[in-house]
């Protein structure tokens, strides 16, 4: 495994290629997401209680697939609903605390009642933290952040007072970012957070990337020399 001291505090994934996988598969687009979040729970444990990192930012609905077929976002917000409230509860067994950072106004009032309630319920989890970035961007999170400072009136604004007021305030910035199925780009992703982050990008498909290919990940993460700019 991975040098001490080397695994990574925190993790984002950005979960890409469900549909291809399913296309590949001569299966129905929706089989490629249920396929996907069967496989969240697996990794983020995985990632969590066998490796040690203390925090994964996993990006499931960026702002900009809002812009998808409405079945196929309705398809998606009902399988949220269900692993939210269901699969996602043995996350909390775990004793692994649950956030969800986004444009959550934007979401049904049910999913967004589910998504409360879940972090009120595992809020005292110690394990590690899992946050699902849902109706996610990475500029809409800087214009809210700037906005909420115009609001209260802010005198001066410097990076830590910029930095507490973002959706992702109580969480750390990512050491390392994982992208499946190929593309490399963040697609709005993190876009504050990553700055430093070491990139990771895999022709492997969500649905398919595995506990063994993580650890390949980790792996070359802790042979990578971080300078921070130094």
């Amino acid at each position: 495994m991975t040098e001490e001291g080397k695994v990574p505090a925190c993790v984002g994934i950005i979960m890409d290629g469900n549909r291809r996988w399913a296309k590949e598969r001569g299966l129905p687009t929706f089989e490629g997401h249920r396929a996907g979040l069967t496989n969240v729970k697996t990794i983020i444990r995985h990632a969590i209680i066998d490796r040690g990192v203390d925090t994964v930012i996993l990006y499931a609905f960026s702002t900009e697939n809002w812009n998808r077929s409405k079945e196929e976002v309705e398809y998606l917000m009902s399988l949220f609903s269900w692993a939210f409230e269901h699969e996602f509860a043995e996350l909390n067994k775990d004793g692994i605390r649950l956030r969800f950072i986004g444009q959550i106004e934007r979401l049904s009032e049910n999913l967004q009642r589910i998504a409360r309630e879940a972090e009120e319920k595992t809020a005292k989890n110690t394990r590690g933290t899992l946050a699902v970035a849902i109706s996610y961007g990475g500029r809409p999170e800087i214009l809210a952040a700037a906005n909420r400072l115009l609001a209260d009136k802010a005198a001066t604004v410097d990076e830590t007072s910029f930095r507490k007021a973002m959706w992702s305030a109580d969480l750390p910035d990512p050491d390392l970012i994982i992208r499946t199925s190929g593309e490399q780009r963040l697609s709005n992703f993190l876009t504050w957070e990553s700055v430093y982050s070491e990139l990771f990008f895999t022709k492997t498909y969500w649905p398919a990337f595995s506990k063994e290919e993580f650890d390949s990940v980790l792996v070359e993460f802790a042979e990578r020399e971080r300078r921070h700019g130094k």
